[in-house]
């Protein structure tokens, strides 16, 4: 997604089109953006931390993975659909952020939820809530913003396979279904799943169109954040 539906908006100057120079194949795979705390924050769930922010507006800080990211891009989202004001702290990467989350150097991380799935099964993080429009297999208890009283409110992560621009269409139908094969497969789900990532199939003309919607969504979160002009600097 990054390379295909963020990208795109995000730098001024690409050395790719992003939908012209590709020829979309199948979606394979989706996993939310995680809403993740320390347990020192003064919020055990969704409803708590808006509240907490609205106390104190600007003084809240969360981490992400970077400018740009799922992450930080879903949290600007979730910062308009709830009117809060918390302050980004960008890392280079998941880890970094990760582990200041940990120390209690940040109190809040916004990342696909497979990176702090370990950490919350341990019970040294709280999961609050996750922006997919579905609760998710490894997190069952966990509620989705959505639910949590911001109907309509989703983003995921995902894998999607490209090939070349104008591959012939037989064989792009031949790939499609082939890889549909291993996305349905017991053994891929069983993979996937504990991961906290959930198979997804959408081929063809199906994930072209998927694809169109997720530029103009990350689109406008890029252009309502303001990240591009952080990115140019």
């Amino acid at each position: 997604m990054g390379t295909h539906a963020i990208n795109p908006t995000l730098y001024k100057s690409l050395p790719y089109d992003a939908v012209r120079d590709f020829t979309p194949i199948a979606l394979v795979a989706e996993a939310p953006v995680a809403i993740i705390a320390n347990p020192a924050l003064p919020a055990s769930n969704l409803g708590e931390l808006i509240a907490l922010a609205k106390r104190a507006p600007g003084k809240l800080s969360y981490g992400s993975a970077g400018n740009g990211t799922p992450g930080h891009l879903t949290a600007e989202m979730f910062k308009t659909a709830t009117a809060i004001d918390i302050q980004h702290v960008p890392y280079k990467g998941s880890a970094p952020a990760l582990s200041d989350l940990l120390a209690g150097r940040i109190k809040i991380m916004f990342d696909p939820v497979q990176t702090t799935l370990a950490q919350v099964h341990a019970g040294n993080l709280w999961a609050l809530a996750i922006s997919s429009k579905a609760r998710s297999l490894a997190l069952p208890n966990v509620p989705t913003i959505a639910e949590s009283g911001f109907p309509g409110f989703e983003t995921t992560a995902w894998w999607g396979v490209f090939a070349p621009a104008k591959l012939p269409s037989e064989m792009a139908t031949s790939l499609a279904v082939r890889i549909a094969k291993v996305v349905n497969s017991e053994s891929f789900r069983g993979k996937m799943e504990p991961l906290g990532v959930r198979p997804t199939v959408l081929t063809l003309g199906d994930f072209a169109e998927f694809q169109r919607a997720e530029i103009a969504k990350w689109g406008k979160a890029i252009h309502d954040s303001g990240v591009t002009e952080i990115i140019s600097r």
